[in-house]
């Protein structure tokens, strides 16, 4: 095989593999606008609960549970990879917590569970979600786990959530106890039409079914976000590559030209030669 037919076979490879690559980007990029619809929903929700449930605790106190418990942290990374660091940071953000005992984990996402393979307060690892419509299959995946580890071998009474933010950041979510901030005091308590020990059930179940998928689209936000960086810095370097190959063709095929034109132009000097 001649160099510019090997040349032209790399510059095919390239340009497949460039498609593949555009096509993951565009799919990153519907994701990141469909999360953000569905983050303004979400948090709104939320807001609204965590609203109601500092009402209520600035009349009843005694409903503030202490911090004093095992802990169970729920750790989110990726299910697929082409997005940098991402799980990385989460892996160095557990590692650097300073607590005086870990907490139980349980890891969402195979990419990150690769990474936390061995640790010892290690006890779940489960699929992660890889666009916002298998969130709420994941959730509920994740609630089963939490619901036998709390009567199995982790009796939980608190629980937090490692993710990135939107915004690229990672941190520790405080999930329960719910445990909003302290409203300015109304001058008469909310009207309840349960017990308060009833309806402040309620709305920590409630809390917990609307922080999880708050938490799990902010962190595939993020993931799809990192993934459209990367995606965009690879396409650059494929096409600047699949460029500089183009250039090294074409400066073959000039080279063979010539070489033609010349072999052409030695018969054309034989033949006038010969007849002379």
């Amino acid at each position: 095989m001649s160099r510019r037919a090997e040349l032209e076979q790399r510059i095919r490879r390239l340009s497949e593999i460039s498609d593949v690559m555009s096509a993951m980007k565009t799919i990153a990029l519907i994701e990141t606008r469909k999360l953000g619809r569905f983050m303004d929903h979400q948090q709104r929700l939320v807001a609204n609960i965590e609203a109601a449930a500092a009402d209520f605790l600035a009349f009843h106190p005694e409903f503030r549970a202490a911090a004093a418990g095992e802990s169970l942290l729920v750790l989110i990374g990726s299910e697929r990879g082409f997005c940098g660091d991402f799980n990385e940071a989460v892996a160095a953000e557990l590692a650097a917590l300073a607590e005086p005992e870990p907490p139980c984990l349980v890891v969402l996402g195979r990419r990150l569970a690769s990474k936390l393979e061995g640790h010892p307060r290690l006890l779940a690892q489960l699929e992660g979600p890889n666009m916002a419509e298998e969130v709420r299959p994941a959730l509920d995946q994740l609630m089963d786990t939490l619901h036998r580890l709390r009567g199995e071998s982790a009796p939980w009474t608190r629980l937090a959530v490692l993710a990135h933010d939107p915004d690229g950041g990672v941190a520790v979510h405080a999930v329960l106890p719910l445990a909003p901030p302290e409203p300015p005091r109304h001058a008469y308590p909310p009207r309840l039409n349960l017990a308060p020990a009833e309806f402040f059930a309620g709305l920590t179940e409630h809390y917990l079914i609307a922080k999880l998928p708050d938490l799990f689209y902010g962190s595939l936000l993020a993931e799809n976000r990192r993934r459209l960086e990367h995606m965009e810095r690879a396409l650059n370097r494929m096409e600047n590559k699949i460029g500089d190959l183009g250039r090294r063709r074409n400066a073959l095929r000039q080279e063979e030209i010539t070489e033609e034109i010349e072999v052409i132009l030695l018969s054309a000097e034989s033949m006038l030669g010969g007849g002379a």
